[in-house]
């Protein structure tokens, strides 16, 4: 046999082989196809809906939730603006508040004035001496002859009258209210003010003052007039800052 007769036959039976070859592995690994029958499908087919809707649910479910947290964290700023401004208004002297106190009535000494007529104007800086020391003692608010007593406030003579924001303190007595912390804090600002140099500066001018027992609750009324501001001007901010 030649040369090119046994190339031949061995291209040949390597052709053969690799077809045979071919065969056995297509035999042993059929093509898996789908068998199942339409009831099996239709089955599927609602279980795979059914996890579609739940999970639909669930998206739905979750946005709300979102909705409701973002509603009650707006809700929740609103209510710390508000009840800050609350805190600052009551620091301002705007609105009426109530607490633990004590009360100061100035009285003149000669007994020969008749109540609650008028009487020789109290001197301005006895006023003043006296809101000092309750400061230093503790005082947060304190209102005089139902005049609130604010950072503004002003204490001097006009015309010979003493007033108190242009309110006149005329007539006898007059009272002072004053509240504190707490009430053991109104214990000590009695004690304090029955042997103040207030009290002696008073008595020097013919006046006393009558301090009474610590008080549970005692209203103060909120500032009447309005607060004005000067001086004050917009911040200026850099964009973007």
């Amino acid at each position: 046999m030649g040369q090119k007769s046994y190339l031949s036959m061995t291209g040949i039976t390597l052709i053969i082989g690799f077809m045979l070859a071919v065969q056995y592995h297509t035999v042993k690994e059929p093509i898996v196809r789908d068998t199942r029958d339409t009831s099996q499908l239709r089955e599927d087919l609602v279980k795979e809906k059914e996890l579609n809707l739940s999970l639909i649910r669930e998206i739905q479910s979750n946005e709300e939730k979102l909705e409701k947290y973002e509603t009650e964290r707006s809700q929740s700023k609103e209510q710390i603006l508000n009840e800050t401004l609350m805190e600052l208004k009551s620091e301002a002297g705007l609105t009426e508040v109530k607490g633990p106190g004590i009360l100061i009535n100035i009285e003149q000494i000669n007994d020969a004035l008749l109540f609650g007529e008028p009487a020789q104007s109290i001197p301005p800086y006895l006023i003043q001496r006296l809101i000092n020391e309750l400061n230093q003692y503790g005082a947060k608010h304190i209102s005089i002859a139902d005049q609130r007593l604010v950072n503004s406030s002003v204490i001097r003579d006009i015309n010979g009258q003493t007033k108190v924001d242009g309110y006149s303190l005329h007539t006898l007595p007059i009272e002072v209210k004053i509240t504190v912390e707490s009430l053991e804090v109104a214990e000590k600002l009695h004690n304090r003010m029955q042997v103040s140099s207030s009290a002696d500066d008073f008595f020097v001018e013919n006046y006393q003052l009558k301090i009474s027992e610590p008080h549970a609750n005692l209203i103060i009324p909120a500032y009447k007039d309005s607060i004005s501001i000067r001086q004050m001007e917009l911040a200026e901010t850099d964009k973007g800052g």
